[in-house]
C-alpha cells in the first residue's frame, strides 16, 4: 500500500521503534488516556449541571454551558503552550507538567465556593488537560507517519470513546452517591493515574531531548505550521467538525431532559450515541489502509452534511421526535468518527519535523474554532432541536467548503491518490 500523494510504502511499524519501549496495546492504552482526560472532565459533569446550578445561585440554564465551554477556552489556549516546550524539553517532562496543572485545577474545583470560582478551576483544568492531548499526538507523530498513523489514531479513539459512552452514567452514579463535587474527586484520581502511568512507562521520543535531532526555532516552527494550507486547512474544518460534537455535548442534558423528558435516562440516551463513534473509529482502522484518509473521511463528511439537512429539515416540520433525533444524531457522529481521526492526520501529515509546535497549533485551531461555534450553538438552544440542527449543517458545510478549497477539485474523495 502507498502514500497518498507520493506513491511511497508507509511503514508497517514505529519510524522510532527503538525508542518504543512498551507493547503496542499499552501504547494506544496510555495514549488513548491521555487523550480522553478532556472528554472525561466534560461529560462526566453533564448530569451533575443542574445541581451544580442550583448549588452556586446560576440564574440561566444556559450559562451551565460555561462549565463545558470555559474548560474548552482554557484547552485550547493551553495547546499553544505544550508542543514548543515539548520540541525543546522532551515530551515526558511537558506532559507531566501539563498533568501537574490539571490535577490543582481539580483540586480547585472541589473547594469552589461559588460559580465564577468554580470557571476559573475549569479554565486552570483545561489549560493543564492541553499538555495530554498535544503531547500525545506529537509522540505518535514521532513515531507513525501516513496512513499507519491514521490507524493508530483510530484505535485509539476506539478506547477512549468509551469515556463518553460511561461517563455520564458515572456521574449519575457519583451526584447520588454525594453531591455536584463528586466528579471532581473522580477527575482528580484519573489525573494522578494518568501521572504515575505516565512517569513510569512512557518512553521519551521527542527528537530533539533524545539529541537526535535539534528542535526548530520558535517562530520558524511556527510559521511551518501556520503557512502549511494542509495543516492550516484540515485543522480548521476538524474545529467546525469539533464544535458541532461541543454543541451537542453541551446541550445534551437540555435536549434530552427538557425536550424529550428521559429524566434519569439521559446517559443511557447519550451512551448509545456516543457508542456510535466508537463503531466507527474501529471501522476507520480497517478501511483506512486500503482506501486512504482523503477517500474515506471526504466521504463521510458528505454523508454527515446530508444527515444534518435531514435532521434540520425534520426539526423545522415538527417531525424530530425522539427516534427520529437518536437514530439521526446517531449517523451524524458515526460519521463523525470516520471523519475526525483522518482530518487530525492529514493535518500533521507534511509536519513530521515540527511533530510538537504543529500539534500545538492544530489543536489550537481546532478547539477555538470548536469552542466559539459550540458555544454559540449550544446557547442558541431554545426548547427545540432546532437550533442544533442548523448548527450542525452550517459548520459542516464550511468544513467541506474548506478541504474543497485545500484538495481543489482533483483531491477530493481521493481522486489523486495513487495506491499499489
Amino acid at each position: 500500500m502507498q502514500d497518498e500523494r507520493s506513491g511511497q510504502t508507509p511503514p508497517d511499524g514505529p519510524r522510532g521503534a527503538a525508542t518504543l519501549s512498551i507493547s503496542f496495546v499499552e501504547f494506544v492504552g496510555l495514549t488513548a488516556l491521555l487523550m480522553a482526560l478532556t472528554a472525561l472532565s466534560i461529560d462526566i459533569m453533564l448530569p451533575a449541571l443542574p445541581a451544580l446550578g442550583a448549588a452556586l445561585g446560576v440564574a440561566s440554564d444556559n450559562d451551565r454551558q460555561l462549565v463545558v465551554i470555559t474548560y474548552m477556552v482554557g484547552f485550547a489556549g493551553g495547546q499553544l503552550l505544550y508542543g514548543p516546550l515539548s520540541d525543546h524539553f522532551g515530551r515526558r517532562p511537558v506532559l507531566l507538567l501539563g498533568i501537574a496543572i490539571y490535577i490543582a485545577g481539580s483540586l480547585i474545583a472541589l473547594t469552589a465556593p461559588s460559580f465564577t470560582t468554580l470557571l476559573v478551576a475549569r479554565l486552570v483544568q483545561g489549560f493543564g488537560a492541553a499538555s495530554p492531548r498535544v503531547v500525545a499526538i506529537a509522540i505518535v507523530r514521532d513515531l507513525y507517519s501516513g496512513r499507519q498513523m491514521a490507524r493508530v489514531m483510530s484505535f485509539a479513539m476506539m478506547v477512549f470513546i468509551i469515556v463518553p459512552v460511561l461517563a455520564p452514567s458515572v456521574g449519575q452514579l457519583l451526584l447520588f452517591a454525594g453531591s455536584w463535587r463528586s466528579p471532581f474527586f473522580a477527575l482528580l484520581a484519573v489525573g494522578l493515574v494518568a501521572a504515575v502511568w505516565a512517569s513510569l512507562r512512557l518512553p521519551e521520543t521527542g527528537e530533539a531531548a533524545l539529541g537526535a535531532r535539534p528542535a526548530m526555532a520558535l517562530l520558524p516552527a511556527f510559521r511551518a505550521a501556520i503557512l502549511n494550507p494542509q495543516t492550516v486547512g484540515y485543522g480548521v474544518s476538524q474545529g467546525l467538525l469539533l464544535g458541532c460534537l461541543l454543541a451537542y455535548v453541551a446541550s445534551a442534558q437540555q435536549v434530552f431532559v427538557e425536550v424529550f423528558d428521559l429524566g434519569l435516562a439521559f446517559p443511557l440516551a447519550f451512551g448509545a450515541v456516543a457508542s456510535t463513534v466508537a463503531l466507527a473509529s474501529f471501522i476507520n482502522t480497517r478501511i483506512v489502509v486500503r482506501h486512504g484518509m482523503r477517500r474515506v473521511s471526504h466521504t463521510a463528511l458528505a454523508g454527515y452534511i446530508a444527515v444534518a439537512v435531514l435532521l434540520a429539515v425534520l426539526a423545522r416540520l415538527g417531525l424530530a421526535s425522539l427516534p427520529v433525533f437518536l437514530c439521526l444524531i446517531a449517523m451524524a457522529f458515526f460519521l463523525f468518527g470516520l471523519t475526525a481521526p483522518n482530518f487530525n492526520a492529514l493535518a500533521m501529515e507534511p509536519q513530521g519535523h515540527n511533530a510538537g509546535m504543529a500539534s500545538s497549533v492544530i489543536g489550537s485551531m481546532s478547539t477555538a474554532t470548536g469552542a466559539v461555534i459550540g458555544g454559540s450553538i449550544g446557547r442558541a438552544f431554545d426548547g427545540s432541536v432546532l437550533p442544533l440542527a442548523l448548527g450542525l449543517v452550517g459548520a459542516s458545510l464550511t468544513a467541506f467548503a474548506i478541504v474543497a478549497l485545500v484538495e481543489g477539485r482533483a483531491g477530493l474523495f481521493g481522486r489523486n491518490q495513487r495506491s499499489s
